[in-house]
């Protein structure tokens, strides 16, 4: 079966462990084995095929291992070890080359959705006797076929990593789906903003703001905390998206209420080397290039990669408001043209040490940087009412130009440890993680009041970064059959600052000068620290795990300039987690869970100073927010029809208290001299939301893949403790489908296509950033309003040549030009409509070429006299 999240679960623990590192088989009662004066041949080769018993055919990356018995020279007495080893490839072939000739072997062979498979095999040759000249082996002997190996399907109940039915890009489980991304050709040069907007399950809008199933998920990159936002990862730089909708008291119980998105990078630990070079162009002639290289010999494995991404994006907004506020009533129509330029640079690399079999040290770091150029212009027409009537009393227009430019420098360092125990199933890992953030950014307005020939020009500026440190432990260990428990601590230490100047155009010295009348300086500090355990156990039919997860957070903020500071702690917070799994049939499973998470404010709904980007409504956050806590049920139903057909549904229900909600309110404002409308964030009572979720994977005829996905829920927000009255109820459904063909001659086409119904403002907001670092703010839930509906099409064309090894991808994102995101908003306050549409009908072309040895002596001097080990191309 066709699994990525087993291929790259194999790369780093199989391998790690097998190492591919070629041992001496000893003679028995010790010594050095040695005959005609020299020491055993290492010559041997065992090839064959893994297949499935049941449909005959080829089980794809199965872990293949020879393990043998060798001299351990420290304890002096013979134990047992790896002699060899390999990943398989989709056609199920193995060769194990290199081989010690004498002696018996045991073959083992493990694949998920497999039974473990063992046997004993041997060259059927004896050692010499020790004479010089007599015994060499025949070499005809030494090149065995074991021919079709039959493994069977797996009985045992799901666990909670596990995949089953992969075909293609998209592979269905339970409690986890991984979509393949480089299987998914319209991100081809793009950011992981256009990798995310295929998946199932998952929407982006025109922010960059991630949901999934309406609510915002808590994002990891490699499973581990990041800084980066979504557009400054590249997409080619992805291997996979695993989405875990209800996790379990293993993971972190902060910054997510509707699960978990952990986008897995590009690894490798293949012996040799191997790696791919990538250049590509848009319709506006802004490039793209990239490319990566993995290493490995012997002890070491060093990986490298790096990105230059560009980008020229145009946009365009139409505003309708219509205030209620003051003496006369007015109406604002708005129109806008907007230009921004970007460019990042992404470096990431590292090493992995394999200590010996069992212990693996992982030394990783990356930086980003980048700037974003923002040229953006306002026309505003302002209609003043008559009192008590729609008549206009006179209009008004102005047009506002803003030019503003951010640079910023992210870059984090990593350090892994793993540790295999003779038991199997043993382990304990260890990690530290340490991200910087560092921004710099300059915005300048300038006002022209068309009627009134005059100007106005203000002016802000602002600096700032954070740190985030976390330090992380997990042990596994397994208690008898079926049984297996789970225990782990964390740290996580985050500090933020900011400072924000804003400045106002003197006319008489045409000077700006500073504005003093509130504080725009903020830091605070956010301390999490957690611990966990989890037991579980299967039986033939079913299976259990529970946990519990205790976290003791606090959080400290400040106002420097006027002394002003700001907490909450809540000492001890638990979050309990159950998973019940039952297995109706071969075909069917059914599984049940609850969790209990919690939803932290992050940096840009605490900092207290206002925000006078948009024109029309300030913003501002509340450094007085809670958490919020969700509690999560789901049910699902799987049916693994056959090998091509699978079929997943989910019904769910989520609840939080202290729901952090945006809400929009009018005061006067002192620095713009009038009523303002301002956009902030309050703790509502409490929302929820339940539904269900379908996803349906097809591979017809073996060239036409499918993956169908259907959510319908309905949300229900009470904020009537932040407004009298203020509820918001609204039903949505969303459908998505990707199709995938692949054509003779190795050509593919992918067709996207996504519809959203009307859909409240997330009903569930983003906690630690939303997937942005921090510094964007993520998706707010409302009481105030709703997204419109929205569609759009996106298509792909791939030609593969050079046996494979090279690519050119022609993509087309919105073809229709429907993907108009926008918002209606309604209060005491003013109605207002907004929508917005950003690069529609846009066209990239990319080439990416894989090159790659795989090589047992890469780095060593070859021996052309054996004439063999020379690695195979791939």
């Amino acid at each position: 079966m066709k699994n990525t999240l087993f291929y790259k679960t194999l790369l780093f623990f199989t391998l790690t462990i097998g190492s591919l590192t070629i041992t001496y088989a000893q003679r028995p009662g010790g010594g050095g084995g040695n005959f005609g004066g020299g020491a055993e041949p290492k010559t041997g080769r065992f090839y064959g095929k893994i297949i499935d018993a049941t449909t005959g055919k080829n089980a794809e990356y199965c872990s293949v291992q020879l393990v043998g018995m060798q001299m351990d020279t420290v304890a002096k007495k013979r134990k047992e070890a790896i002699i060899g080893g390999q990943l398989t490839g989709e056609n199920g072939e193995f060769s194990l080359e290199n081989l010690p000739v004498f002696g018996e072997f045991t073959l083992k062979i493990s694949c998920i959705g497999y039974e473990p498979y063992e046997s004993k095999v041997s060259f059927g040759l004896k050692r010499p006797n020790g004479q010089p000249g007599q015994g060499r082996p025949d070499m005809s002997q030494t090149d065995k076929d074991l021919g079709n190996i039959k493994i069977s399907p797996s009985s045992v109940v799901l666990k909670e990593t596990e995949i089953i039915g992969q075909a293609g890009g998209f592979s269905l489980a339970l409690d986890k789906k991984v979509f393949k991304v480089d299987k998914n050709l319209n991100a081809a040069g793009g950011t992981a903003e256009d990798a995310l907007k295929n998946v199932p399950s998952l929407s982006v809008d025109i922010d960059g703001n991630l949901t999934l199933r309406n609510a915002a998920p808590q994002v990891f990159v490699d499973g581990r905390p990041t800084n980066l936002s979504l557009d400054q990862i590249p997409a080619d730089a992805i291997d996979n998206v695993e989405l875990i909708t209800n996790p379990s008291a293993k993971y972190d119980a902060s910054g997510g209420s509707s699960g978990i998105v952990n986008i897995v990078l590009k690894k490798e630990r293949r012996i040799g080397y191997n790696g791919s070079i990538r250049a590509g162009i848009d319709m506006r002639a802004r490039p793209n290039l990239g490319g990566d290289i993995n290493a490995r010999q012997g002890k070491f494995n060093a990986f490298l990669s790096g990105n230059l991404n560009m980008r020229r994006s145009l946009g365009t907004s139409e505003t309708q408001r219509n205030n209620l506020f003051g003496v006369n009533k007015t109406n604002v129509f708005q129109t806008g043209e907007s230009e921004n330029n970007r460019a990042f640079l992404n470096v990431r690399g590292g090493f992995d040490w394999f200590i010996n079999n069992r212990n693996t040290l992982t030394f990783a770091g990356n930086i980003t940087n980048g700037r974003h150029n923002n040229d953006d212009v306002l026309s505003i027409l302002t209609d003043t009412l008559l009192p008590n009537s729609n008549s206009i009393l006179n209009s008004a227009r102005s047009q506002r130009n803003t030019d503003s430019g951010r640079q910023f420098l992210n870059s984090g360092g990593q350090i892994l440890y793993k540790k295999l125990f003779p038991t199997e199933g043993r382990e304990l890992t260890a990690d530290i993680n340490l991200n910087t953030s560092r921004f710099d950014n300059t915005s300048n307005f300038l006002t022209t009041y068309l009627e009134e020939n005059r100007t106005g020009a203000q002016r802000q500026e602002g600096n700032g970064g954070n740190n985030f440190l976390t330090i992380q432990s997990d042990f596994v260990t397994p208690l008898g059959k079926g049984i297996k428990l789970e225990a782990g601590g964390r740290a996580a230490i985050r500090t933020f600052d900011s400072k924000n100047a804003s400045y106002q155009l003197n006319a008489v010295s045409n000077q700006f000068e500073r504005i003093s009348n509130f504080a725009d300086e903020y830091a605070y500090l956010d301390q999490v620290y957690a611990a966990y355990t989890t037991f579980s156990k299967s039986y033939t039919k079913w299976g259990y795990q529970v946990g519990l997860r205790a976290e003791s957070s606090k959080y400290e903020g400040e106002l420097p300039l006027n002394l002003q500071t700001f907490q909450n702690s809540y000492p001890i917070a638990l979050f309990p987690s159950i998973f019940t799994t039952y297995k109706l049939n071969e075909e069917d499973n059914i599984q049940l869970n609850y969790s209990r998470r919690i939803n932290r404010p992050n940096f840009f709904q605490l900092i207290p100073f206002p925000d006078f980007s948009d024109s029309l409504l300030l913003s501002r956050g509340n450094p007085n927010l809670v958490p919020e806590f969700t509690n999560a049920l789901e049910f699902s139903y799987q049916n693994i029809i056959n090998r091509n057909h699978n079929f997943l549904a989910s019904v769910y229900y989520r609840r939080a208290e202290n729901l952090i909600t945006s809400y929009q309110f009018t005061e006067y404002n002192e620095y713009l001299g009038r009523d303002a409308v301002v956009s902030s964030f309050a703790n509502a009572n409490s929302g929820y939301a339940y539904g269900g979720e379908f996803t349906l994977k097809n591979t017809l005829a073996k060239i036409v893949e499918l993956t169908t996905n259907v959510n319908m829920f309905n949300s229900v927000l009470n904020a009537e403790n932040v407004e009298e009255s203020l509820t918001n109820e609204q039903f949505s459904w969303n459908f998505k489908e990707n199709m995938n063909i692949r054509f003779p001659k190795d050509w593919s086409f992918q067709a996207s296509g996504e519809y959203e119904s009307r859909t409240s403002l997330s009903n569930f907001t983003s906690g630690g950033g939303g997937g942005h670092g921090g510094w964007r703010g993520g998706p707010s839930s409302t009481a105030q309003g709703y997204r419109i509906p929205v569609w759009s099409v996106d298509l792909s064309v791939r030609k593969q040549f050079w046996k494979r090894k090279a690519s050119i991808t022609l993509s087309a994102n919105d073809i229709f030009r429907s993907r108009i995101n926008g918002n209606y908003s309604q209060n005491i306050s003013f109605i207002q409509q907004t929508e917005r549409l950003r690069d529609p009908q846009f066209f990239r072309l990319n080439f990416n070429y894989r090159f790659g040895k795989f090589d047992t002596s890469l780095f060593k001097r070859k021996n052309n006299k054996t004439g063999g080990g020379e690695g195979m191309d791939f």
